[in-house]
């Protein structure tokens, strides 16, 4: 009988807690932000919110889309999530998702899962028949869900055109031309600028923000629901938008 043979692997080094830096956790009021932005907030709560006081009209949900204006310059990249999300995978592949960003494109963002944008834009499509606005994917343009967005800042903070979006002026001038009028904070401006300029976006695809509300099947688009709601793929990020409830693991 042979001698008993066994192998250990080597032990790893040990490596000092100092060697990892720590997390560092800062605190902003929300109410400070808002007054440096009022000129950029205050024009867009007029157009995507149902008025002062409601959910949506509040200056937090507006904060988003001039981040690159308030955070120091040495912050490059925001990850932003509402609070109804669970992960189903480990975030730093999501952060990954920014070596990803075609040229030009400055926020990430996955597509509206529900026509509610197939619902407001229903002026512009009367009058534009055949218009990819409003329709499902993946040829159409169904809107953005802020749920999840990635701010690539410094993309932001060059961006010209994206900029000159956020003038009072420019922005009025494009809700007028959609006949626009919305009530979702953030994520109407972006799907707004969306229609007209694509390229500002990297799509994320709907594992990263698999909404779960349904309202609109039975709010007078069921026939056309499953064509926004489908989503193929091992969902990475679940949205309980709406207070749907998440599926357990």
């Amino acid at each position: 009988m042979g001698q008993p043979f066994s192998h250990l692997p080597a032990p790893l080094p040990l490596v000092p807690p100092s060697a990892f830096p720590l997390p560092q956790v800062v605190f902003h009021d929300v109410d400070v932000f808002a007054e440096k932005l009022l000129p950029v907030v205050e024009p867009m709560q007029k157009l995507f919110s149902a008025g002062a006081g409601t959910y949506y009209g509040d200056a937090i949900f507006f904060l988003s889309v001039a981040m690159h204006r308030i955070m120091p310059k040495e912050i490059s990249r925001i990850i932003q999530v509402d609070l109804d999300v669970e992960y189903r995978t480990n975030i730093r592949e999501l952060f990954e998702e920014f070596d990803n960003f075609p040229e030009g494109a400055v926020i990430g963002i996955a597509r509206e899962m529900q026509p509610v944008y197939r619902h407001l834009f229903w002026q512009y499509r009367q009058e534009h028949p055949g218009t990819r606005v409003g329709e499902p994917p993946p040829e159409g343009l169904p809107g953005f869900n802020s749920g999840v967005l990635l701010l690539q800042l410094d993309a932001m903070r060059r961006s010209e055109l994206y900029n000159r979006l956020l003038e009072p002026e420019a922005l009025q001038e494009l809700a007028s031309r959609f006949h626009f009028r919305g009530h979702l904070g953030d994520q109407d401006f972006f799907t707004l600028a969306g229609m007209e300029h694509p390229e500002l976006f990297h799509v994320l695809d709907c594992t990263w923000n698999r909404q779960l509300c349904s309202w609109w099947r039975d709010h007078g688009y069921s026939q056309v629901f499953e064509h926004y709601f489908r989503c193929d793929g091992h969902v990475r990020i679940y949205h309980g938008n709406c207070n749907t409830p998440i599926p357990a693991e």
